[in-house]
């Protein structure tokens, strides 16, 4: 039986071409691409705040001459000031403080003695307000307040200790 061609439409003979590639393209015919590739789509999308330190100068907390007779805290505490500008007229902002250069593991900060590298002196740190949200432009003051107990440093090499620890802001 002979094949007999039915007559097209203009309207289908104009979408021919299309329906052709829609059709190879399905196949995943490999004589018509001559390779593949993966693209990356990425995009990110910034805070409507950015918060930035408005404190002048290096931060510093220091506790002192500390007495090993003691039998109380040693506690230091110092401010750092923070301000918030962007489109949103409320920024939250949260302050994340690292375990410094010295721990002995998660939230277990120590100081490292000066001369003698396997001298150690503990302390905890506290921040605060470590999130809170505040007014576009408005001044937020943060505590940071440092503690040694006792039984860190009454059998501790006497001498200079010290430690860094990373504050980060967000956003």
């Amino acid at each position: 039986m002979p094949i007999v061609p039915l007559p097209l439409r203009p309207a289908v003979l104009r979408a021919l071409p299309w329906l052709a590639a829609a059709a190879l393209s399905g196949l995943g015919c490999s004589a018509l691409a001559a390779g593949s590739g993966a693209l990356a789509v990425t995009a990110t999308v910034v805070s409507k705040s950015n918060c930035k330190f408005t404190t002048a100068g290096a931060l510093a907390l220091n506790f002192g001459a500390i007495d090993p007779l003691s039998t109380s805290n040693v506690t230091a505490t110092t401010s750092v000031n923070l301000k918030c500008a962007g489109s949103a007229n409320l920024a939250t902002y949260i302050l994340i403080a690292n375990d410094g250069l010295h721990a002995s593991g998660v939230g277990a900060r120590r100081m490292q003695h000066a001369s003698l590298a396997a001298e150690f002196l503990p302390y905890d740190l506290a921040v605060s307000p470590s999130t809170g949200s505040i007014a576009k432009n408005a001044q937020q003051t943060i505590t940071i307040t440092g503690t040694v107990k006792p039984t860190g440093f009454q059998n501790a090499a006497a001498g200079g200790y010290s430690d860094t620890v990373a504050i980060t802001l967000t956003p």
